[in-house]
C-alpha cells in the first residue's frame, strides 16, 4: 500500500523511533504521544484491522506484546497500561493499516481517558445470555 504512512515507517521510506523490529513486526514511538511511552506495534504486511489476520499473523504480532508491555513497565515504571486497538472508523480507526497502542498509565491525569459507559438497564442477563448463544454458534463455524 503505497499511500499508507505505516507501510511507508516499515519501508523506511518515513523515519520513526523505532524500539522492537523483528520479521513481522514493528514497533515505533506515537508522534502523537497521550503519555510517556506511547508505542504502537503494527505488522509489517498490510492488514487494515484484525478481521484481515490469519492465525498465524496474529500470533506473530500478539507474541511480541508482552515484550513491549514489559519494557514499557520496567523503563517508565507506570501505574498501568491500556492497551488500545480500534477496528474501522466507527471504532475511532484514523489510520487503516492495523495498530495496536501502548499507553503507560501514570495517573487519572496523564492525558488519556476512556469513556466507558455500560447499558445495563437495555442488556439484561436474559440478552447477555441470548448474545451468547449467537456467539457460540457463530464460533463454533470456525
Amino acid at each position: 500500500m503505497t499511500s499508507c504512512i505505516f507501510c511507508k515507517i516499515v519501508e523506511g521510506e518515513i523515519p520513526s523511533e523505532k524500539i522492537y523490529e523483528d520479521d513481522h513486526v514493528v514497533a515505533f514511538m506515537d508522534v502523537t504521544p497521550v503519555t510517556k511511552g506511547h508505542v504502537l506495534l503494527i505488522p509489517k504486511t498490510h492488514r487494515e484491522n484484525l478481521y484481515e489476520f490469519s492465525e498465524t499473523e496474529a500470533a506473530n504480532l500478539f507474541a511480541v506484546a508482552p515484550k513491549i508491555a514489559n519494557t514499557l513497565k520496567e523503563t517508565f515504571t507506570p501505574a498501568g497500561m491500556n492497551i488500545l486497538q480500534n477496528n474501522g472508523a466507527p471504532a475511532g480507526q484514523a489510520v487503516f493499516h492495523f495498530h495496536m497502542h501502548f499507553i503507560p498509565r501514570y495517573d487519572e491525569t496523564d492525558g488519556f481517558s476512556s469513556n466507558w459507559n455500560p447499558q445495563v438497564e437495555e442488556l439484561t442477563k436474559e440478552r447477555i445470555h441470548e448474545f451468547a448463544n449467537e456467539i457460540r454458534k457463530t464460533i463454533g463455524n470456525k
